[in-house]
């Protein structure tokens, strides 16, 4: 099984303003969900691409814990930034 979560393309407003073009580097990402190992166990995908070069970015294979592990990274990294990290 391979279902698509989310994804998001790259938008250039996404740059901080006053940016440096070399400095920084356009990327898509996106999250799936397959169970297609040997284990047959179920793990989350996460895709991240540089734009433009499709097929070429680095694949994760997250079991349940790693991904658990990355949202509370992600919600910690807002609460510093002093974001809602949301539900």
């Amino acid at each position: 099984m391979r279902r698509s979560i989310d994804d998001y393309p790259f938008d250039p407003a996404d740059y901080p303003p006053s940016y440096d073009e070399e400095e920084l580097t356009p990327i898509s990402w996106a999250v799936a969900i397959s169970d297609d190992y040997e284990d047959a166990e179920p793990r989350l995908v996460l895709t991240v691409e540089e734009v433009g070069q499709a097929g070429r970015g680095l694949v994760g294979h997250l079991s349940p814990s790693i991904a658990r592990r990355l949202r509370v990274a992600l919600r910690d990294g807002l609460r510093e930034i002093g974001e809602d990290p949301g539900a």
